[in-house]
């Protein structure tokens, strides 16, 4: 058994990070959520993986993953000249994924658990396609499943303007080569993309067999900001506390946190759970739950807390910092100081109530 691996796509919910990094290698937890999938793929007994790559950030992605040996995988890169849909990513792996069964995995998808279990029910029973779902409260952004009285699929839909269904389709499918007729045979969607709902659509008018598992465990795409530090959150909750860097006695360590070989920690407070990378220097300031700060950063006199801070980034003097994700090398300092004024243009019998 194969895997193909989706990192293209051009990331535009997480702008302006993607502007200069691909969406999969923005770190949870200090490390890209693409190595996530990768670990997880080769904790399946995966070792054969492709991964389709788009113009703007192949050397990037080669680069983090290289030859893939630090997974114990052997990659093979696939490019993609342009986003046309994941059907499409399926039609151009042809010759990697040769006459093998394959696990797609979409590299910016979060999987707490990992996916052992699917694959081996999959090599066991061998459907055409297999799918995952998961009930969101807004299908309208995803593929959609339609389920019959006895839990089979019987519809898919690509984001649908009325859900037939709360399914959508996780980031997550398994497939025997039977789906390379599949996108074959479809046209391109209004979108002008190959969707991966049209070839399991395919499928299912075949008569050939798509089932399903919907997901009890934890899953995001982590396609924006929200999600990201959502994953970020889970991830932490899971953190192992470790101190390799140096932490003076004035400074308070409450909960899980793991520092980061060469940080250093003064006269500060920190409430876990919290990874502070390696390098990273912390001086009298509050870091709070959730917040993960990557390494050779410097956080001085600030207060942040469930957030992401990327590499070789500083806060100095700055107030309450949450919910926030900051890209790499960023400085945030305290505005200058201005004259407070308010200029009001009224009519007349107005009421108007100003702060002090």
């Amino acid at each position: 058994m194969k895997a193909l691996v989706l990192s293209g796509g051009a990331g535009t919910r997480l702008r302006p990070i993607t502007h200069t990094s691909a969406k999969q290698l923005v770190p949870v937890a200090n490390k890209p959520v693409l190595f996530y999938g990768l670990e997880s793929i080769a904790a399946a007994g995966i070792r054969e993986v492709g991964i389709i790559v788009a113009p703007d950030t192949a050397e990037e992605i080669r680069a983090a993953v290289g030859d893939g040996s630090r997974f114990g995988l052997v990659v093979t890169y696939i490019p993609q000249h342009a986003p046309l849909g994941l059907a499409h990513a399926v039609l151009i792996a042809r010759e990697f994924l040769g006459d093998d069964d394959f696990v797609m995995y979409l590299g910016d998808n979060f999987i707490v658990g990992g996916i052992t279990d699917l694959v081996e029910e999959f090599r066991a029973t061998r459907p055409a396609a297999r799918i995952l779902l998961t009930k969101v409260p807004d299908p309208r952004a995803f593929g959609v499943a339609e389920l019959d009285v006895d839990g089979r699929v019987a519809r898919l839909e690509e984001k649908p303007a009325n859900p037939r269904s709360d399914l959508a389709l996780v980031g997550v499918y398994l497939f025997t080569p039977a789906v390379h007729q599949a996108v074959r045979s479809i046209e391109p969607s209004a979108r002008g993309e190959l969707e991966i709902t049209d070839a399991l659509q395919w499928l299912i008018d075949e008569h050939r067999t798509v089932t399903s598992t919907v997901v009890s465990g934890y899953w995001k795409d982590t396609g924006n900001v929200a999600d990201m530090l959502e994953v970020n959150r889970s991830v932490l909750e899971l953190l192992s506390p470790c101190n390799e860097g140096t932490v003076d006695t004035a400074t308070e360590i409450i909960g899980r946190v793991r520092i980061g070989g060469g940080a250093t920690v003064r006269g500060s407070r920190i409430v876990g759970p919290v990874i502070i990378g390696a390098g990273t220097v912390v001086e009298n300031s509050y870091i709070g739950p959730s917040t993960s700060i990557a390494e050779n950063c410097r956080v001085t006199d600030s207060e942040i807390e469930y957030s992401i801070v990327l590499s070789g980034s500083s806060l100095h003097g700055v107030g309450r910092v949450e919910a926030s994700l900051i890209g790499r090398n960023v400085e945030i300092t305290p505005a200058p100081p201005i004259p407070a004024a308010h200029r009001l243009v009224l009519g007349d019998h107005s009421k108007v109530q100003i702060s002090a």
